[in-house]
Parts: structure tokens; C-alpha cells; sequence
């Protein structure tokens, strides 16, 4: 159950994706290309491929590029539009990639899915107001012999951990935007001054690939700070649950140590 205390507020994630779609280049979708090959594999051709929680639609092309037949949701329906904009630019006559507005918290509109090769879903489960019970619906949609790809937001304690974060983040939300632009500029601000005082070029840091995974640095700032519902779970937590609800197997995590996203690529055993 959503706790309506604290969810009332929404980031509005399909405009930040709106804004990042306007300069997108190739070498983004190539380093989103990578991102998604290195977690699922280089060839997916003749695989289905589930996107829960598409945004900007960028991992639904980059999976698509690698030969899966794609299936797109989001429940944003501007993220819903920016992943139509670029089944349109890049396959306007392909029906390999389907794309769609549904819930992952929906279990009606679950039900009407099927299941698929790979069940993915990147920094998204965590804003969904009910985390556990999206993970558990996702995993649902993972077939026998299937992978399932999450990344989730690591949990951290003290001053500047979790609970902090999730505060500020609801403030952002409900902030005039003069004020939340203002925290923008002043958290973007501190970051580059930290890369400097640490010795870090922070030309380089903007420009990360690895990190960014095809993003911007400039609209990741603003995914990262607004991005609320907020939830977030240690990778012991993460595990435990996930094995303990469908028996997967862990074959590879990237785990986070501050309170970015861990990733997690688990197998479903065969039939």
C-alpha cells in the first residue's frame, strides 16, 4: 500500500525525457547500445524484450537495434510519447517494437502481456510508489529460461542517505520552479567544484559514458533530483527478495555504494 503521506507529489519524468530527446546523438544511442549488450548480451535477435518503464524510449531502441522484438510501457503518457517519437525516427515501418501507456502496478494490464525473453527495467521500480510490489510484477513477466534486468536505487543511512534525499526530492516536486531550478544550478554547481577538489576533471565527469549510459549529465541532474515517488533497497535486500519470490538465480550485479542505482541481471531456471 502507497503510503499517501509522502507520494502526493509527482516528478514529471516524460518532460525531462521531452527535453533530452532534442539533442539526442549517435553517440548516445551507441553507449545506450552498450549499456543494454553488456547486461543482456549483443544478440538479441529472434528474443522478446519487455521495456517497463521506457522514458525517453532509449533502451527500447538500443534493444531493438540489437534485434529483439520490443515491447514498450510507461505509465508517464509524455515518456509514452517520447518512446513513439523514436520508434518513429529510427523504425517508422517496423513492427518489431510496439509501445504503449500501462502501470507496471496494474496487474489487469499485466495480465494481457504475455511473458518475454528479457524483462527489463532500469531506475524505474524505485518510483513507483510501491517498490516491492513492482519488482514482483515485473518479475512475473519474465519467462522460464528468461532474464530479468533491474536497477534499482541503493539505500543508504545517515545525514546525507535515503531518507534525506527522499525529502528533498519531494520538496523539488512541489517547489516553484524558480526555486527548483535554482537547486539544479546550485547542486550542479557543487558537484563540479567536488570533482575539482578531488582532482577529477569535471569535463570528463560530465561526459561519462559508463555512468550516463547514453544520457545527459544535464537532464540526469534533474531526473535525479525531482525524481520522486523515491524508494531505495540494499543489494542484500534486493536478492533476498527476488530469490525468495521467484527462485531466480544472480548472475551479475554492479552494486552502487552511494545512493545511485545497483543493477542486478538475474536467470530464470529453465522449464
Amino acid at each position: 500500500m502507497r503510503d499517501e503521506s509522502v507520494a502526493d507529489p509527482v516528478f514529471a519524468f516524460g518532460e525531462n525525457w521531452a527535453r533530452f530527446l532534442t539533442a539526442l546523438s549517435d553517440a548516445q544511442i551507441e553507449r545506450a547500445t552498450q549499456s543494454v549488450s553488456t547486461l543482456v548480451g549483443s544478440d538479441l535477435r529472434g528474443k522478446t524484450f519487455i521495456d517497463i518503464g521506457s522514458g525517453s524510449g532509449l533502451y527500447s531502441l538500443a534493444a531493438h537495434k540489437l534485434g529483439a522484438r520490443v515491447h514498450s510501457f510507461d505509465y508517464d503518457q509524455q515518456s509514452v510519447a517520447c518512446t513513439q517519437e523514436l520508434r518513429r525516427r529510427f523504425f517508422p515501418r517496423d513492427d518489431g517494437w510496439t509501445v504503449e501507456q500501462g502501470s507496471v502496478l496494474d496487474e489487469r494490464y499485466l495480465a494481457t502481456l504475455g511473458q518475454y525473453d528479457v524483462v527489463y527495467s532500469w531506475g524505474v521500480l524505485h518510483h513507483t510508489g510501491n517498490m516491492w510490489a513492482a519488482i514482483a510484477n515485473a518479475g512475473r513477466l519474465v519467462r522460464a529460461g528468461g532474464t530479468f534486468v533491474i536497477g534499482i536505487y541503493n539505500y543508504r543511512g545517515g545525514r546525507l542517505g535515503t531518507a534525506t534525499w527522499a525529502k528533498l526530492k519531494r520538496w523539488y516536486c512541489k517547489a516553484p520552479r524558480w526555486q527548483a531550478a535554482a537547486w539544479e544550478y546550485t547542486y550542479m554547481t557543487w558537484k563540479v567544484a567536488y570533482a575539482v577538489a578531488v582532482g577529477r576533471n569535471p569535463a570528463r565527469m560530465i561526459r561519462e559514458p559508463r555512468v550516463l549510459r547514453g544520457m545527459s549529465w544535464r537532464r540526469d541532474v534533474t531526473d535525479w533530483l525531482g525524481g520522486y515517488p523515491y524508494e531505495a533497497a540494499t543489494p542484500g535486500e534486493i536478492v533476498e527478495f527476488v530469490r525468495g519470490k521467484f527462485r531466480f538465480v544472480l548472475v551479475r550485479q554492479n552494486i552502487n555504494c552511494g545512493t545511485g542505482v545497483s543493477e542486478f541481471v538475474f536467470e530464470s531456471p529453465g522449464s
